[in-house]
């Protein structure tokens, strides 16, 4: 999204244009080139680019065979920094070469006066030159070159520091105190002491370096269930890297009560039923269910008000529905379903039930009112169903591992409750919007400037906090905008590649709004499943039966992938959900009859 340049950067930019930024002494014998690979002809060796955003490329160059080119995404300006060693009470030039709209080089850590410079649109190669003063106990700075928010890619290329050189840089020592927090079943936190000298750390499990972070901690994820991992941490500098840690034992838990199936078959077909509406594509019974539904979610559960918790559901009214069943023929209906193997749950929200558990009163009548549901129908469990305005994050709630939005740890904490409840058979699945969830990879919440939208990515730290208990993920690939994937590009609904682009993100991890120290964590593919509409009348975005096997080729198999790669082969993805039972029937159930014909192996 767009947003004012920072005046200091303009004013920088302004006095750079007219010359008037005072130009660095002659050089002296002392003076030397401080940027290490400036030219990038070794890649990205010695540079640190935020969010995976730069990549050396062999088009556009200015010189040698190698540039810079980093694309800004979402809340990420594509920053690329090196940070190098100098002399107190020293001056220096920087300058380089850049191609793109609005593309900036700077240098900070002065000690003096942090320094900028910026060009708004450089269709050619443009040199950006500016100069600094070290202040009395400077010995290290950090340039950079950054693009704007919102703004195609740019590039950089023979990138200079150039004046005295400082101390030569000495090789850090090896970590200490590396320690594993408590382990979830696909997820190991670790946390070490800091070391005098680092720039960086690299994360090594066994032989396999994971992760490269600048702070002193982060979370190993993707892993197997009940798996024992041992992990290492070096330190990194200028100089090079150091010894690795002593090694850390840590083993991931079951997966909670769910752990396993929850007695679904390997692949499951997920509906939701028009049980208390008709929504134009006539009512379906019950009984009247085809086997192929392996989880049938009962639409909808509603709140007697937006912020009451106090859920409420009912069949729909003969008025509506001519051919509604009775109550009692309704619940033997679901014993029978249940008796051959089926799940049935209460769905919870939908478009027209907004719930907002702001209050602790209305966490404990969510659940009091949901129980109540469950046990008057014999319910397998629960769908969580939140749109519109149910979920969005309070200005400064900013990380997903730690939310303090009370609409957020009051529905975290009401399901938790229900899971103890109902205990480790108890069926939990989620069906939230790619707004709520992907959209999370460029934008979370207010965003660290506020103006976005609260509601971006809002479904995170719920999916994350119940991870162990989640039986099934099933976002709505559907009704959605064009959503960046893994790959920093957009992607629309309609096709194959829409869907394995957003579940590749759910089954790899991402950093959040492009924090590579939030890296939202994998989850299992026996959790996760594809959502689609059954119809072309069941919402936008509807996707042939030929394209929905494309991205179960791709996903479970690695074949018919098309442009996008995925980061990894999943043959045991869940399989798919849609909406729905009743528009499926109205379509001759043609969505329940492809994936029944599908050869998963």
């Amino acid at each position: 999204m767009a947003r004012s340049r920072p005046l200091t950067l303009i004013l920088a930019g302004a006095l750079a244009a007219g010359g008037l930024l005072a130009l660095t002494p002659g050089a002296q014998a002392a003076d030397a080139e401080l940027a290490r690979n400036g030219g990038f002809e070794a890649g990205l060796d010695g540079w640190t680019c935020t969010a995976g955003s730069g990549a050396a490329v062999s088009s556009p160059v200015h010189g040698g065979t190698k540039a810079l080119q980093a694309t800004p995404a979402g809340s990420d300006n594509a920053r690329c920094s090196q940070t190098v060693t100098v002399k107190p009470n020293s001056t220096y030039a920087l300058s380089g070469w850049v191609r793109g709209s609005y593309v900036y080089l700077g240098a900070t850590g002065t000690g003096t006066t942090d320094v900028s410079t910026w060009t708004g649109s450089a269709p050619d190669w443009q040199k950006l030159s500016t100069s600094f003063t070290t202040g009395p106990s400077t010995t290290s700075v950090t340039i950079y070159t950054h693009g704007w928010y919102g703004t195609p890619a740019y590039q950089a290329d023979d990138l200079s520091l150039y004046g005295p050189g400082g101390d030569p840089v000495q090789l850090p020592a090896a970590p200490t105190g590396l320690a594993a927090g408590s382990p979830t079943s696909t997820t190991v936190p670790l946390t070490w002491s800091a070391v005098p000298g680092a720039t960086s750390y690299h994360v090594y499990r066994g032989t396999t370096k994971i992760q490269t972070v600048t702070g002193t901690s982060a979370t190993a994820t993707g892993l197997t269930p009940s798996t024992a991992y041992t992990f290492q941490v070096s330190a990194a500098n200028a100089a090079g890297e150091s010894p690795k840690s002593a090694a850390v034992t840590a083993t991931t838990t079951s997966g909670g009560g769910n752990g396993g199936t929850n007695g679904l078959p390997a692949h499951a077909l997920v509906g939701y039923l028009h049980a208390s509406f008709a929504n134009g594509s006539g009512y379906t019974r019950m009984a009247d269910v085809p086997d192929s539904w392996d989880v049938i979610n009962l639409a909808f559960g509603e709140p007697t008000s937006v912020t009451s918790g106090d859920i409420r559901f009912s069949l729909c009214p003969a008025t509506e529905c001519p051919n509604v069943e009775s109550p009692a023929d309704f619940k033997a209906a679901i014993k029978a379903k249940q008796a051959a193997g089926k799940k049935v749950l209460i769905s919870i929200g939908g478009q027209n039930g907004q719930v907002q558990l702001s209050t602790t009163a209305a966490r404990d009548a969510f659940v009091t009112s949901v129980s109540k549901i469950i046990d008057e129908y014999g319910l397998d469990g629960l769908d969580i169903d939140f749109e519109g305005h149910s979920l969005s994050l309070q200005t400064g709630d900013t990380d997903f591992r730690s939310p303090t939005s009370p609409v957020i740890v009051n529905l975290i904490q009401a399901v938790k409750t229900l899971k103890a409840k109902y205990g480790a058979k108890f069926v939990l699945t989620m069906a939230p919007e790619t707004f709520f969830v992907q959209l999370g990879y460029q934008y979370y919440g207010s965003g660290p400037w506020g103006g976005q939208d609260p509601r971006a990515g809002a479904y995170l730290p719920v999916i994350h906090a119940l991870r162990d208990d989640l039986t099934l993920l099933h976002v709505q690939d559907y009704n959605s905008g064009s959503i960046m994937g893994l790959d920093n590009q957009y992607h629309s609904m309609g096709g194959a590649d829409f869907h394995i682009a957003m579940t590749d993100m759910l089954l790899t991890g991402f950093p959040v709004a492009g924090n590579t120290d939030r890296v939202f964590p994998a989850l299992r593919p026996e959790q996760v499943a594809i959502g689609l509409p059954a119809s072309t009348q069941a919402g936008n975005g509807h996707t042939s039966p030929s394209e929905v096997n494309k991205a179960l080729d791709c996903l479970t198999k690695k074949t018919n992938c098309g442009s996008y790669q995925t980061h990894g082969t999943w043959p045991a993805l869940r399989g798919l959900m849609t909406w729905s039972i009743n528009w499926d029937r109205f379509n001759q159930w043609q969505f329940s009859q492809n994936f029944d014909a599908y050869k998963w192996s």
